[in-house]
């Protein structure tokens, strides 16, 4: 398993391309990037914020968790901070499992986390001044199936 907390871009090519060559024996393979929303042409920029140290013991917290529910290969998670523009990629989950339904599972499960539990403060800059991004009830539903 590898995480990855970082400033600067990653290429979604690559990192896909090395995970899938090194999950010797998996028969499936999820990826899932997340991309900065620009709501109709508002926003400016986002900010996110971390601890460094905490937000990646936390993340390999929850990683330790999908590896012990579901039968994994690997996992692979790397999560950007500091200031993204719309269409940049904030994050990317990959997953590798004997099956898919496992691979699956454990990306929805890591992503549900990452959305609502990771320690990420995360603002949003637009023409109309700064807000923090508040929780959302439908993420807080989406992980609480788990």
């Amino acid at each position: 398993m590898r995480l990855v907390v970082q400033a600067g871009p990653f290429d979604l090519g690559a990192e896909s391309t090395a995970f899938a060559t090194g999950a010797v024996g998996a028969g499936a393979v999820v990826t899932f990037t997340g991309i900065v929303r620009d709501n109709g042409g508002t926003l400016a920029a986002m900010e996110i914020e971390h601890y460094p140290g905490m937000t990646e013991r936390a993340i390999a917290a929850i990683m330790d968790e999908a590896q012990a529910r579901w039968h994994l290969i690997d996992a692979l998670v790397i999560h950007r901070h500091g200031r993204l523009v719309g269409g940049e990629a904030i994050m990317m989950v990959a997953t590798a499992a004997p099956h898919r339904a496992d691979a699956f599972a454990a990306a929805e499960f890591l992503m549900d986390y990452l959305k609502s539990r990771a320690p990420f403060w995360k603002k949003e800059l637009g023409r109309d001044g700064a807000s923090w991004v508040a929780a959302k009830d439908e993420d807080e539903a989406a992980l609480n199936r788990w």
